[in-house]
């Protein structure tokens, strides 16, 4: 392939910005971001899943995959457009040192009911548009989104109404009738996000800035996702799992990873011509520039796990046709995808095949760039080592599931910190950065660095360890002082400069 541009970026989630009410917003902490990132020739900027999350609060277990995340409205806009009061906001602001997602659940949701029901007094033809253009999914996503509340649980498959469960007409159209007003807010909500992201997105564009999204390549159980698409999923009569996705043994855990995630019917998706599918990338495009789907390699296998296992141990591999559906893909969207194929974990051949057939970047991890031969010198092959690499990849330091590299290195043995230190030739305190540099320097496409290794954080700024629940998961925020510094990507920008990533 012949070489180009390369560009740099940074990883942050939204939810990580300094914001006043619990959790960051696509207001105006994002747009100083934007600033922050130009200013630094930084021009990739991605996030995670910016769906609804559920239960655990994971953006990778939204309970929609087209749907917006209510919580990254940001509510000083709403009362720029005088749909929310001055005392509504004022002397309101409260500081968490990590994403309260209850709390700030239990703050912004009235608040963006009250800026709904002001809206729709009078509503805008505008809105009326956006409504008829995404009913296709917002119609079942308001639906279910107000169940989910009536019933105090978004468990569709344990704690609905079987009728509803099962979407027996008759039940449907009076839920639809007896909520209608709730079911129009939660229209009214996703409005409210898709124009202001709509805004942010643009002014990230207008700055050379492309917007890299991502998607879980499986859905949440409890979603309404599984609940409107039953039979494109492994799930039996009643509505139970059958299987569940998950991981065998890898670098996060000796036992696997069991997600929990409803697997596929590739089949039945076949008879479709894979036409979810291909909504669904497209959906995430309109969204971002270009989309990241983790767990790339579940398209040419997935790890089938028995529904009543407590492990991912005794899984099995289950072939996916993972080229029928980036063909059928392609012909809908166009030959030259912009996807990031996230292929880490246990990579076979078959999934190398599919990833480079289709010219699709895969990851490296620098992270996992250190080890030892059989011998116990330095492995020199390894995959991830910057000068192993080749153009079409990703690199980054770690991704959203590992520790901060600094944290990531003060962790190792001691032998493994004189490889690293050997490799990079430098000693502790400057190991991030060189690493940092060793990405931009290298010849891959893309180079991104989690916004918490720019910052030089330790473990505390970790975003996520791996088969794990607790507040401590996808909650980091970046301080207020580190948003406004403007000399902490000053470094950063002087490599992007001096190896030739700015494209200006």
């Amino acid at each position: 392939m012949k070489e180009s541009v390369r560009k740099a970026g940074v990883l942050l989630h939204p939810t990580s910005l300094p914001g006043k009410y619990g959790i960051g917003t696509i207001g105006k902490c994002a747009y100083d971001f934007v600033d922050k990132l130009y200013q630094a020739h930084v021009e990739l900027w991605q996030v995670l899943p910016l769906g609804p999350t559920g239960f655990g609060d994971s953006p990778y277990a939204a309970r929609s995959t087209f749907a917006g995340n209510e919580l990254l409205i940001d509510l000083e806009t709403l009362y720029e457009h005088a749909l929310l009061d001055v005392t509504d906001l004022m002397g309101k602001a409260f500081v968490c040192d990590r994403v309260d997602y209850g709390k700030a659940r239990d703050f912004k949701m009235p608040l963006l009911k009250k800026a709904a029901e002001n809206f729709l007094k009078n509503p805008t033809e505008d809105y009326e548009k956006f409504k008829a253009q995404k009913a296709w999914w917002l119609d079942d996503y308001a639906l279910y989104q107000v169940l989910a509340q009536v019933y105090n649980d978004s468990r569709w498959f344990v704690a609905w109404p079987i009728d509803l469960k099962k979407r027996k007409k008759s039940a449907l159209d009076k839920a639809i009738k007896e909520y209608a007003h709730e079911i129009e807010l939660f229209k009214v909500y996703q409005y409210f996000f898709f124009k202001q992201w709509g805004a942010l997105k643009s002014y990230a564009n207008e700055r050379n800035i492309q917007i890299i999204g991502d998607i879980p390549i499986f859905v949440a159980p409890d979603s309404v996702d599984a609940w409107t698409n039953t039979k494109l999923l492994k799930l039996d009569k009643d509505c139970n799992q059958e299987v569940s996705s998950g991981v065998p043994p890898d670098a996060f855990s000796q036992t696997g990873q069991l997600w929990g995630n409803p697997l596929y019917r590739w089949k039945e998706h076949e008879k479709t011509g894979f036409e979810w599918w291909i909504s669904r990338i497209r959906e995430t495009l309109n969204m971002c520039d270009i989309v990241r789907i983790d767990h790339f390699r579940g398209f040419a296998a997935c790890w089938e796990v028995p529904a009543d296992e407590d492990t991912a141990l005794n899984g099995k591999w289950v072939e996916a046709p993972g080229q029928k559906l980036l063909d059928a893909i392609k012909a809908a969207l166009g030959d030259n995808l912009p996807i990031i194929a996230e292929d880490l974990g246990v990579i076979t051949e078959d999934v190398e095949a599919l990833r480079d057939d289709n010219n699709l970047p895969g990851m490296k991890i620098l992270q996992f760039a250190f080890g030892f031969n059989e011998d116990g010198g330095f492995d020199t092959t390894n995959a991830y080592l910057p000068h192993n690499c080749d153009y079409n990849s990703v690199i980054y330091t770690g991704t959203h599931d590992n520790n901060t590299t600094r944290g990531w290195y003060f962790d190792l043995s001691d032998k493994d910190k004189d490889y690293v230190r050997r490799y990079l030739e430098t000693g502790d305190d400057d190991v991030v950065y060189k690493l940092i540099k060793e990405a931009v320097a290298s010849r891959c496409k893309y180079a991104i660095i989690p916004m918490q290794d720019l910052l030089y954080l330790d473990s505390s700024g970790r975003m996520n360890v791996p088969s794990t629940c607790g507040t401590s998961n996808w909650s980091w925020i970046m301080s207020k002082e580190a948003l406004a510094d403007e000399n902490n990507l000053d470094r950063y920008r002087y490599y992007i400069d001096l190896y030739g990533r700015y494209n200006a």
